[in-house]
């Protein structure tokens, strides 16, 4: 089944309502085996065009990951990513801020992570947190100590946003493409996820009471996605709303995504001039005796 790419994405402009957008949708795979299959050839065409990426030079590809908990980051990450090269990609998991980088603006401490060109560049959680986290906790605000911050005034928010777009554009400027997945998970499937953590000794440290908590804050979460998500996606740092109730499926898509928008880059090796070629011709020689 082939993918409608533009389905998933954010038109810019366009207002977000999350309960008019699915969590899940049609399979894109048939069977188990079926799926391996897709995400493998997915994966082998991902490696081949991060190698070309590094030999090019001249662009690198950020990642933004952003969800609900038990939406699938972690796992999507692992799996779409299993095939590239380590010393090409970079993933940073950003939590609660230190005393240091509250000591910076919002912006600080990932634009410290950014990748190199050549580079693929992965962020589980991103500056995003500062209007989405921080949006629903305004208590984390006022703990950054900024003149005038008022967690009530929307205009506070609205140069949130400006800033976020203009460190994006400034990226695509200078050769970084910017692609931004949420994975948009139901409700009732976070409560069967949890459910499964507590259930599966193995997984009881991936849960905690701050996560019920977060979980009684659902409505606000949505909506102060909704508002980023429709602020911030742009035709040059796309937003993909995943669904993301059937992990596998949501794989294909973000891997999908991802290849697309490599090629899209048009990245081809190094041209060689005559002078290089002449080069190369005479050291071949000399290698032949």
């Amino acid at each position: 089944m082939k993918l409608e790419l533009k389905t998933f994405r954010v038109p810019e402009g366009a207002k977000v309502r999350l309960k008019e957008w699915p969590t899940r949708v049609k399979p894109l795979y048939a069977t188990k085996k079926d799926y391996a299959q897709l995400l493998a050839s997915h994966v082998q065409q991902l490696s081949a065009m991060q190698s070309l990426l590094y030999a090019d030079n001249r662009h690198a590809l950020l990642l933004i990951f952003q969800a609900m908990d038990a939406a699938g980051k972690d796992g999507a990450i692992k799996h779409v990513m299993s095939g590239v090269n380590p010393q090409g990609c970079q993933v940073y998991s950003f939590k609660h801020p230190s005393a240091q980088e509250l000591e910076h603006d919002f912006l600080w401490r990932t634009t410290q992570c950014l990748p190199e060109r050549g580079r693929i560049g992965i962020f589980n959680r991103s500056y995003y947190e500062e209007v989405l986290i921080v949006r629903v906790h305004p208590e984390i605000l006022r703990g950054e100590g900024l003149p005038g911050a008022k967690p009530a005034d929307t205009a506070f928010w609205r140069h949130r946003y400006r800033s976020i777009l203009d460190l994006e554009k400034h990226l695509q400027r200078n050769g970084t493409q910017v692609v931004k997945f949420f994975l948009h998970l139901s409700k009732e499937e976070q409560r069967r996820r949890f459910l499964a953590r507590i259930d599966d000794p193995a997984k009881n440290w991936k849960f905690s009471q701050a996560d019920i908590a977060e979980r009684a804050r659902w409505k606000d979460y949505q909506s102060a996605y909704e508002d980023c998500l429709a602020a911030t996606s742009t035709a040059h740092a796309p937003w993909h709303i995943v669904p993301a109730d059937d992990k596998a499926n949501a794989r294909l898509i973000v891997s999908e995504v991802i290849v697309n928008t490599l090629a899209n880059l048009k990245l081809r090796y190094p041209q060689l001039d005559q002078t290089r070629r002449k080069e190369l011709k005479a050291i071949r020689h000399l290698l032949a005796k």
